[in-house]
């Protein structure tokens, strides 16, 4: 007999990591604006497929923003993303 996987409801499988990872909204740098830093200097971004997890944490469990476990983020930056993906039309 097959043993089935168990997945939280909120992590992301391969599969479906695969159909959907070239379908997520990139930022782009406004060369109009000035910025205080060069690309690729401070903070790195968080992986998109662990800001998803964290999004889909937060949509299953009914938890606030900023209950949002660390293993996904920072709280704030899972929540601006949502935001921005929103406003982008991903979701």
């Amino acid at each position: 007999m097959k043993e089935k996987k168990s997945y939280q409801s909120w992590t992301i499988s391969d599969e479906f990591w695969e159909e959907i990872k070239d379908k997520i909204p990139v930022k782009k740098r406004d060369p109009q604006k000035k910025y205080k830093h060069a690309p690729g200097q401070g903070r790195p971004p968080i992986p998109p497929r662990k800001v998803l997890e964290g999004i889909f944490y937060v949509l299953r469990t009914g938890c606030q923003w900023k209950a949002v476990p660390r293993k996904y983020g920072c709280a704030s930056s899972i929540h601006r993303y949502y935001q921005e993906w929103v406003a982008a039309g991903f979701f």
